[in-house]
């Protein structure tokens, strides 16, 4: 019975990044022999055991053949008679079939060490095309790690698309892998993967259909409104570390795909287009309520943060209380930033202050000083205190925008 560290935790090791995860291959047992060791069995379809110490994952080598299609058709072979190698070939990827023995030497068949210098995703072997799965789990380390993948990979995931493999993905794997690649450092990457090998188009095609789609020509190069999107994620990807920023900001503009060509480049009432297809996408992969919300209002206001110096007082007060702004001030810190990743995701505009940001926070900040509690103990009821506290929100408003005409006028 022969122990080995296997997969993200030996990649990360000779990356020098933290290692949170530890898997472990057993080779030359049977499930007995763990259990008799003390391992308490925890998987159902494939055999997978706790430590009894460091409760760390064992799992029995294994082989594995798709035997029926769907995410979970497949048939596995754990035997003591399975080789590390033969483990170590289904995985999806050479970086990720490397092993470590107890004595700490690297054991690596496929070549991943070579891969993980070149910044290299390269598959291990053809069992690759068997789980669709795979695709979205290239573009995520290509999204982490900044990776390039291999032409013969890249070709063999654009074979899997063009099969139909994909669209056997449950929407709840496909946000789960869309999450994570959301919180990576190039989170970008994983959409340009995903459109390499035509992926996008049978995922997110509301996402695809922005590109090739013109913006009016003031920032280029991102007059494709394709390009624009990912420079705005790029954006909130340095602003935020907050997945739901990064979503909204991903997905603002989708209503610009729905833009009649002869009306091109301008795309009036995209905002409401927007927030209708960011409902249909949620339902379509059962994102949180809290993504949809944050998302459907950023697509749907935006304009209004960039625009708020022309913005009457009335209408900023309207807009707040369509953000739900006094109830929920934390989402609407998340909307603020979304807003500046917009402004600020143009050619040469990355680093340009967003003052309209600030305003908007102090005209939030003097409308939320209004004191309900004090309009009560002047014999004020019911729908007369709410209209006494929009009376002072707006007064309150009202000298927040005043103050920043007069600070912008010449002297």
């Amino acid at each position: 019975m022969k122990f080995y560290q296997v997969g993200g935790a030996v990649r990360d090791k000779l990356l020098g990044r933290p290692v949170v995860d530890r898997d472990w291959v057993v080779v030359g047992a049977a499930s007995e022999d763990l259990i008799a060791l003390g391992y308490k069995r925890v998987g159902a379809e494939f055999p997978v055991f706790l430590h009894p110490q460091t409760h760390e994952e064992y799992a029995l080598a294994r082989t594995e053949r798709k035997v029926s299609p769907g995410y979970k058709g497949f048939e596995f072979t754990a035997s003591p008679g399975v080789s590390l190698e033969d483990d170590l070939r289904r995985r999806d990827l050479t970086i990720n079939a490397m092993a470590e023995d107890e004595a700490g030497r690297l054991i690596d068949p496929f070549g991943g060490l070579e891969d993980l210098h070149k910044g290299v995703l390269r598959h291990v072997s053809q069992a690759f095309v068997e789980d669709p799965v795979r695709i979205l789990r290239v573009a995520r380390f290509a999204a982490r790690f900044g990776f390039r993948v291999a032409d013969e990979t890249l070709t063999l995931m654009r074979n899997m698309v063009r099969a139909g493999e994909i669209d056997a993905l449950v929407p709840e794997r496909v946000w789960l892998e869309l999450e994570r690649a959301l919180g990576e450092k190039q989170a970008r990457r994983f959409f340009e993967v995903l459109q390499e090998c035509e992926a996008l188009r049978s995922l997110l095609p509301e996402l695809d259909s922005l590109f090739g789609v013109p913006q009016p020509a003031r920032y280029p190069p991102e007059i494709d409104t394709g390009v624009h999107v990912l420079m705005v994620l790029d954006q909130a990807t340095r602003l935020s570390d907050d997945t739901r920023v990064r979503f909204a900001a991903l997905v603002h503009d989708l209503g610009k795909g729905t833009t009649p060509k002869d009306e091109w480049p301008s795309h009036k009432g995209h905002e409401l287009r927007s927030s209708a297809l960011i409902d249909a996408l949620c339902r379509r992969f059962r994102i949180p309520n809290e993504y949809r919300d944050l998302a459907r209002l950023v697509a749907r206001y935006h304009s209004h943060c960039h625009r708020l110096a022309e913005l009457r007082p009335a209408t900023v007060l309207d807009t707040l209380k369509a953000l739900d702004a006094f109830r929920k001030p934390e989402r609407f810190q998340r909307f603020l930033l979304a807003c500046q990743a917009d402004a600020q995701g143009r050619g040469g505009l990355e680093d340009k202050p967003y003052p309209q940001g600030q305003r908007f926070l102090e005209a939030w900040q003097a409308a939320s000083s209004v004191d309900a509690h004090e309009l009560v103990g002047k014999g004020l009821e019911g729908p007369q205190i709410a209209e006494a506290i929009d009376r002072l929100r707006l007064k309150a408003i009202t000298a927040v925008l005043a103050s920043h005409r007069l600070q912008a006028k010449p002297t």
